[in-house]
C-alpha cells in the first residue's frame, strides 16, 4: 500500500495480453441486415482480450460501427450474486492464498513455462463453471457476434432484456490495434471491479477518479456507492463509447445523487482541458470539486507502455498535489511474460518498469506527501466471470494500493 502523509505545505490504454490471438470478424451481409458472423479471422497486428475471447455467442452481439469505422459489441456482464457463489469463491480463495505463499521463484516460474527449445509455452484452459457452454466446443468456437445495426440506431431484443441491478451492459470493440486497447475489457478492470463490490463500505459516498478508463467498466461499477466519478481517457471516439455506456447503466447507481461524469485527461499534458469548446471538458466547477472532494484514484490495466507508464506516475503526482484531502490511489494490473528483442529473451519489461516507477514514487519526498505501498493479495470474493481463479502468484491480476495516512 503506498502511503501518503501531508506533513506540511511545501511543495491506456489498458494492459495487453500476448497470449491470445486477435480475431477480426468479417461480415457477410447487406448493411442492416441481422446476420451471424460467419468467420473469425486470426491477425497478428491486432490483439484481442481474453475477457471477450472467452464470452458466449449468445452475450455477444455487434450493434454498430463507431466513428473510425470500427465494429462496435455489446456485452452483458452478470454481478454474481448470491451465497453460493460467495461461498464457493470464500472456498477458492482460500486454495489461492496457500498457492499464493508455495509459489515458486520467478526463475523457476518461467522455467515452468518454456519447452526444450526455449519458448515460452502457455496451456489453454477450459471455461469456468460460471461460462462453460452448453455443448462441447470450444471457447474460441464461441465467438462468434451477430449484427444487429449498423450505425448509431438503438435496437431491441427480448433474450436482452434483464434486471438493471445484477447486469452491466458494456459496449466495447473486440478486436484493436495497440493504441486502442481502451475500447476492449481487461482482467485487470474486473480485478478491481471485484474489490470495490466487496469493500462497498470503503467507497460509499466517495468522489472517485478514474485514470486510463477506457470503456468506463471500472467507473461503472465505482458509481454504484460512490457519489461522484470522475471516469477519464482520451479520444473523442472513446469518451463517446464511455458515456454511451454510462448510459446504458444509469439504472445501477443507488447513491442518492450519484454520478458518473466522463472527463477529458491526457497524462501528457500538464492542465486539464478547460476549453468550452472542446468536448468532455473541465469546468470551473468540475476542477474546484476534483481537487476539493477525491480520495480515491483508480487505474486498472493501463501499464503496457513505458513512455505511458512514466506519464501516468506523474499525473499522479501532480494531481495528488492539489487535492485538499487524503487520498488512496488503487492500481489494478496483470504481470505478464513476453518475448521482446531487446533481450531476445522471455521477460515482464512492462511489469518491471511499472515496479520501479512505483519505487521512485514511494521516495518522493518534498515536505508535502509521504507515500508507501502495498500489493494485496486476490484472495476476496470474485463476482464476474473471468478467468482468475486459476492464476496464482507472479501471474495472477494484482492490485496495489497507494493509500494516504
Amino acid at each position: 500500500m503506498t502511503s501518503s502523509e501531508r506533513t506540511g505545505p511545501a511543495q491506456r490504454v489498458p494492459g495487453l495480453s500476448s497470449r491470445w490471438p486477435a480475431v477480426r470478424a468479417e461480415k457477410h451481409a447487406d448493411q442492416g441486415e441481422q446476420t451471424e458472423m460467419e468467420a473469425i479471422t486470426f491477425s497478428k497486428d491486432t490483439v484481442l482480450s481474453d475477457i471477450h475471447l472467452r464470452i458466449q455467442q449468445k452475450r455477444q452481439l455487434m450493434v454498430r460501427l463507431n466513428a473510425v469505422g470500427q465494429p462496435v459489441f455489446q456485452t452483458q456482464f452478470k454481478i454474481l450474486w448470491g451465497k453460493n457463489v460467495l461461498e464457493a469463491a470464500s472456498n477458492r480463495d482460500e486454495k489461492i492464498a496457500t498457492d499464493w505463499e508455495s509459489t515458486p521463484s520467478d526463475v523457476q516460474e518461467l522455467e515452468a513455462l518454456l519447452d526444450d527449445d526455449g519458448d515460452l509455452e502457455v496451456q489453454r484452459r477450459p471455461p469456468t463453471p460460471f461460462d462453460r457452454p452448453e455443448s462441447p466446443i470450444s471457447t474460441r468456437d464461441v465467438v462468434c457476434p451477430t449484427i444487429l445495426t449498423i450505425g448509431n440506431e438503438e435496437y431491441s431484443r427480448e433474450e436482452d432484456s434483464c434486471n438493471a441491478e445484477d447486469v452491466i451492459k458494456i459496449e466495447h470493440t473486440m478486436a484493436t490495434p495497440l493504441e486502442d486497447v481502451g475500447k476492449q475489457i481487461w482482467r485487470g478492470a474486473f480485478l478491481l471491479a471485484d474489490y470495490i463490490l466487496w469493500q462497498q463500505d470503503l467507497f460509499r459516498g466517495c468522489t472517485a477518479l478514474e485514470l486510463g478508463a477506457g470503456t468506463g467498466f471500472t467507473s461503472i461499477i465505482m458509481a454504484t456507492v460512490a457519489k461522484t466519478v470522475y471516469c477519464t481517457d482520451v479520444g473523442e471516439d472513446l469518451l463517446d463509447m464511455c458515456e454511451r455506456n454510462i448510459s446504458l447503466n444509469k439504472g445501477l447507481a443507488k447513491t442518492p445523487g450519484g454520478q458518473v461524469k466522463v472527463k477529458e485527461l491526457n497524462w501528457l499534458k500538464n492542465e486539464l482541458c478547460s476549453d468550452p469548446e472542446a468536448p468532455y471538458s473541465w469546468t470551473e466547477d468540475d476542477i474546484a470539486d476534483l481537487h476539493d472532494e477525491t480520495t480515491v484514484i483508480l487505474a486498472a490495466d493501463v501499464f503496457y507502455d513505458d513512455d505511458l507508464t512514466d506519464a501516468l506516475f506523474k499525473t499522479l503526482y501532480r494531481i495528488t498535489q492539489a487535492l485538499t484531502r487524503l487520498c488512496t490511489i488503487y492500481l489494478s494490473m496483470e504481470r505478464r511474460f513476453n518475448f521482446t528483442l531487446r533481450y531476445m529473451d522471455v521477460t515482464c519489461d512492462a511489469y518491471n518498469h511499472f515496479r520501479n516507477c512505483l519505487n521512485n514514487f514511494v521516495k518522493i519526498s518534498d515536505g508535502k506527501l509521504r507515500w508507501t505501498a502495498t500489493e494485496m493479495k486476490p484472495v476476496f470474493p470474485q463476482y464476474f466471470s473471468y478467468e482468475r481463479e486459476h492464476l496464482v502468484g507472479e501471474h495472477c491480476p494484482q492490485i496495489f494500493l497507494h493509500s494516504s495516512n
